[in-house]
C-alpha cells in the first residue's frame, strides 16, 4: 500500500481465504514446520477478521478466493486504467475552458470542420445538436464547461452528446466538480459563476428539472481526471499534469488535474498563488491544459495552456494535434470581468536602449540552463539514430569548453559533425583516392554522388537574422545583434566584435539583395560554411606547430646537407645519405608551401572569403529534405551578388555505375589537388540516406597528396612511412561521424519545432562531448 501511494497506483488485494482444515493439512506436508495446529487456526481467524477492513486500508479492489477450485480457475488479466487511451492517436482538436460560451464553441467547431449530425436523443433534456468531423477527428474538451457564460446548459448538452457519440473526449474542470458536489447535496460556496449555472437549472420546467439534475450529475461524475493519448505522446488535463503523475490514478493525481498546484499564498486579487509546474516539466509527452487564463497560447517545456479567457472577452482556442496549430474565435463580448488582469510581462533590453519587448515564456525560462541536464552518462534518442550514449567523462570535458569559451547557448542550435576520410588507397604514393569513396557509396546502394571542392579554411556556422527584432523574437537575444559566426566547438569565430558585426552585416546585405528572406519566407537562416583564410582562425596553430616544424626542418636539413657535402669533398662515402637528406629537404619545402597556400593576412572584412555549402535551416524548415545540388544551386545564386566576399563551391555530379563518369570525377580531383587544392568531399545526392535502415555516411573527404603532408608530417609520403599509414582504422571515426551527424540534425529539428532550449542544447552539447572521444585526430 505504501508503494501504491508513493507511485500513485491502484492497489488490489488477492486473498486466499481457504478452509482451516486445508491449511492445516498443507502445513503438515511442509518440512520444518514444528508448531502446533493452534498457530494455523489463529492465522485463519486473524485473516477472516481483517477482511472487513481491507477497503478502509486503501485497497481499491479485493478478490477473495475461498477454495482450491476457485484458485485453479483464476486467470489474471491486466486492465488498462480509464485514463489510458494510448491506442487513440487522433487527430485531435483540443479545446480550452468554455465556461458556458456555447455560441463561440459552435463557431469554433464549425471553423475546425465539424458538422452537425443526426442524433436520437435519450431524453428531452439532452435534445441538442451533436457535432462530428467528416475526417474522423475527435474533439477533446479540457473542462470548465459551466459557470459565468450565457449558455451553460447548452454547453453541457453539446459536449455530453459528442462524448456519448464518441466524437469527443472530455476531462472535468474544477468548476464542473464544484457543480457536481452542489448537485449531490454537498455544502459549497455559491460564487465564481456557480450562481448562473444554478439559475439556468432552476429555470428548467418543473417536470424536467429533477431528471436533468440527475443526468447532469451522472455525466459529470463519469468524467476521467486526465487522459494519456497517442502512445503516451500527449496528455490532456484541466490544470496540467506532472510527468510522474501521467497515467497514474490517485486522489492526489486527480486533484492536480483539477486544481494544479498552489503555494498556499493568496495574491492581492484574492486568488491562490499558483506554482509554475510547467517551468520544471521534463516529461516526453506534450501536456495541453487550461484552468488559468492567458492572453496568448505559448509553449513552455512541451506544455501549453490554451485557456485564452473567452468568458472574459478573450478567445476560445483549440489546438490541432498532431499539427500543433492553434485555431481561435474571439468572444462576442465580455461576459464576466476577470478578478485578475490578464497581461504579458514586458522585458527591456539590458541597456534600455530599445523599447520593452515581450519574450515568450519559453525564452524567459531558457535564460538559465540546468547543469544536471547535461552531466553524467546521457542517452539521447534522435530521429536518425535511436540511442546515442554520451559518456560521463566526455560530458565533463565538454562542460569545460561550453562553460568557459562558448557563445551564448541561445545561438548554438547546431554544431557540425566530424567527417570520415575515404578508405586507404592502394594507389602507389597515395593515401587517399576518390575511387575508395565511390566504392563505399556503391556498396551502400547509392547510385549518384556529388563531389564538392574542399576549401582549406575553418569550419564556421553562420546564423543571420533579417534584423535585430527577428533575433529577439526567434532566439531571445537582447543585445541588438542580428546573428553570430561561431566555430565547430561553439566559440565566437571573431575575437574582434567590430569585425563580426561588419561580417554579419555583409552577409545580411547579400541575403537581402538576393531576395532570400521573401523567397524562403523566413526571418533567419543557419548556414554551414568554410571561412578563409585558414590563418584567420588558426594563427596560433600555424606559429606554434606548422611554421615551427617547417622552419626547423628547413634550417636543420640545410646545415646537414652542407656538412655532408663537405664530408664528400674530403672523400668520405656519403652519397646515399646525402641523397636521402636532399630528398627530405625537398619534402620540407613542399610541406612549407602546402600550408602557406592557405594563409594570407587579414586586415579587414574584405580579406575574408566565405564559402557556404549548406542552407541548414530557416523558419519552419530543416533543409535536409533537399538534395545537395539544390543546396549548391541556391547558394550560387546568393554568391552572385557578392563575388568578392562569397565563394560558390565548385562541384561535380558522378554516376557511380558509369565508369566514364567516375573517371571524370577522379580527373577533376587530380586537377584540383595538383593545382594546390585541399581535395574534395564526396556526398550522396540526397542529404539523408539509409541502407538496410542504417544511416549511410553523409560525406567522405578525399584529400590531396600535398595537403596530407600538413596532416601526417613532411615525410609521410616516403614508402616506409606510407605503408605504416595504410593500416589506419576508420571504424571509430565513421561511427563518431554518424552519431554527431544524427545529433546535429536532431538539434536543428528540435529548434525549428520550437522545443525548449535545454532539448536543443542537449544535442549540441552531445556533439561537443564526442569531440573528446579517443579518435585519431589526423583522420
Amino acid at each position: 500500500l505504501e508503494l501504491a501511494r508513493k507511485y500513485h497506483c491502484i492497489s488490489a488485494a488477492i486473498v486466499l481465504n481457504l478452509p482451516e482444515k486445508l491449511c492445516a493439512d498443507r502445513n503438515q506436508q511442509r518440512p520444518n514446520r514444528n508448531f502446533g495446529s493452534h498457530v494455523v487456526r489463529r492465522h485463519v481467524q486473524n485473516l477472516k477478521r481483517s477482511l472487513k477492513s481491507l477497503d478502509r486500508e486503501g485497497f481499491r479492489y479485493v478478490y477473495i478466493l475461498r477454495s482450491q477450485e476457485e484458485i485453479d480457475a483464476v486467470e489474471v488479466a491486466r486492465q488498462p486504467l480509464w485514463n489510458n487511451r494510448k491506442s487513440e492517436s487522433g487527430p485531435f482538436d483540443i479545446i480550452g475552458d468554455i465556461h458556458g460560451c456555447c455560441g463561440e464553441l459552435e463557431q469554433l467547431l464549425q471553423q475546425l470542420g465539424y458538422q452537425i449530425v443526426e442524433k436520437t436523443s435519450d431524453s428531452a433534456f439532452w435534445d441538442f445538436p451533436t457535432y462530428a468531423h467528416p475526417e474522423g477527428r475527435k474533439a477533446v474538451f479540457l473542462g470548465d464547461l459551466v459557470d459565468r457564460g450565457p449558455r451553460i446548459l447548452d454547453t453541457l448538452k453539446l459536449v455530453r452528446n459528442m462524448v456519448l457519440a464518441e466524437t469527443a473526449l472530455c476531462v472535468p474542470g474544477n468548476h464542473d466538480i464544484k457543480l457536481l458536489r452542489k448537485l449531490s447535496g454537498k455544502n459549497v460556496k455559491i460564487n465564481h459563476g456557480l450562481e448562473q449555472t444554478l439559475a439556468e437549472i432552476a429555470a428548467l420546467p418543473d417536470e424536467m428539472r429533477e431528471s436533468a439534475i440527475a443526468e447532469i450529475r451522472q455525466f459529470l461524475d463519469s468524467l476521467i481526471g486526465h487522459y494519456v493519448l497517442d502512445d503516451g505522446k500527449l496528455v490532456v488535463a484541466h490544470a496540467g499534469m506532472k510527468a510522474e503523475f501521467q497515467g497514474r490514478a490517485s486522489g492526489r493525481v486527480r486533484d492536480f488535474a483539477l486544481y494544479g498546484e498552489t503555494t498556499g499564498e493568496i495574491d492581492e486579487f484574492g486568488l491562490p498563488v499558483r506554482y509554475n509546474w510547467a517551468a520544471e516539466y521534463r516529461g516526453q509527452a506534450a501536456v495541453v491544459y487550461g484552468h488559468t487564463p492567458v492572453p496568448e497560447t505559448e509553449w513552455l517545456n512541451n506544455t501549453v495552456d490554451i485557456d485564452t479567457g473567452c468568458v472574459f472577452g478573450g478567445k476560445l482556442t483549440a489546438l490541432r494535434y498532431p499539427e500543433r496549430e492553434f485555431v481561435s474565435v474571439s468572444a462576442a463580448r465580455i461576459y464576466c470581468e476577470p478578478a485578475k488582469p490578464i497581461a504579458f510581462p514586458s522585458i527591456a533590453t539590458p541597456d534600455n536602449s530599445l523599447p520593452a519587448i515581450n519574450l515568450t515564456a519559453q525564452q524567459q525560462f531558457d535564460d538559465v540552463l540546468d547543469i544536471s541536464d547535461v552531466l553524467g552518462k546521457r542517452i539521447i534518442s534522435t530521429r536518425l539514430q535511436s540511442n546515442i550514449v554520451i559518456r560521463e567523462e566526455n560530458a565533463i570535458a565538454a562542460l569545460e569548453v561550453m562553460s568557459r569559451f562558448a557563445a551564448n547557448p541561445k545561438w548554438l542550435i547546431y554544431l557540425p559533425p566530424t567527417m570520415s576520410p575515404a578508405a586507404t588507397s592502394k594507389e602507389p604514393g597515395l593515401l587517399e583516392h576518390p575511387a575508395e569513396a565511390f566504392n563505399y557509396y556503391k556498396q551502400q546502394g547509392v547510385s549518384t554522388v556529388v563531389c564538392e571542392e574542399k576549401h582549406m579554411g575553418s569550419r564556421a556556422v553562420v546564423i543571420v537574422c533579417r534584423d535585430a527584432s527577428a533575433a529577439k523574437r526567434r532566439f531571445g537575444i537582447l543585445n541588438n545583434s542580428i546573428g553570430i559566426c561561431y566555430t565547430r566547438t561553439g566559440r565566437h569565430f571573431f575575437d574582434n566584435s567590430t569585425l563580426e558585426t561588419e561580417f554579419l552585416a555583409r552577409v545580411n546585405r547579400d541575403l537581402s539583395a538576393s531576395n532570400f528572406w521573401d523567397k524562403f519566407q523566413t526571418d533567419w537562416v543557419c548556414l554551414d560554411c568554410e571561412l578563409m583564410p585558414w590563418s584567420a582562425k588558426a594563427q596560433g596553430l600555424l606559429q606554434e606547430q606548422y611554421a615551427a616544424v617547417g622552419t626547423a626542418s628547413r634550417h636543420g636539413f640545410a646545415d646537414a646537407i652542407k656538412n655532408l657535402e663537405q664530408a664528400k669533398q674530403r672523400g668520405v662515402e656519403v652519397d646515399s645519405l646525402l641523397a636521402s637528406y636532399r630528398e627530405r629537404a625537398e619534402l620540407a619545402d613542399r610541406y612549407i608551401h602546402a600550408y602557406q597556400r592557405y594563409c594570407w593576412p587579414v586586415q579587414s572584412i574584405s580579406d575574408l572569403k566565405l564559402a557556404p555549402f549548406h542552407i541548414l535551416a530557416t523558419e519552419g524548415n530543416v533543409h535536409t529534405d533537399k538534395n545537395h545540388c539544390w543546396h549548391m544551386e541556391q547558394i550560387a545564386q546568393i554568391c552572385e551578388f557578392d563575388r568578392e566576399f562569397l565563394l560558390a563551391t565548385a562541384y561535380k555530379v558522378v554516376e557511380i555505375a558509369d565508369s566514364d563518369s567516375q573517371s571524370a570525377g577522379i580527373q577533376w580531383w587530380e586537377k584540383m589537388t595538383d593545382a594546390g587544392g585541399e581535395g574534395m568531399v564526396v556526398k550522396p545526392m540526397e542529404f539523408l540516406v539509409k541502407n538496410s535502415n542504417k544511416l549511410v555516411q553523409p560525406a567522405i573527404k578525399c584529400r590531396g597528396k600535398e595537403y596530407l603532408r600538413i596532416i601526417y608530417g613532411l615525410e609521410y609520403s616516403l614508402p616506409e612511412h606510407l605503408e605504416k599509414l595504410r593500416s589506419r582504422g576508420l571504424s571509430g571515426k565513421r561511427s563518431l561521424a554518424l552519431r554527431e551527424f544524427a545529433l546535429g540534425v536532431e538539434s536543428l529539428e528540435r529548434f525549428v519545432a520550437g522545443a525548449p532550449l535545454r532539448q536543443v542544447h542537449e544535442c549540441v552539447f552531445g556533439v561537443l562531448a564526442m569531440e573528446s572521444e579517443p579518435v585519431d585526430p589526423r583522420l
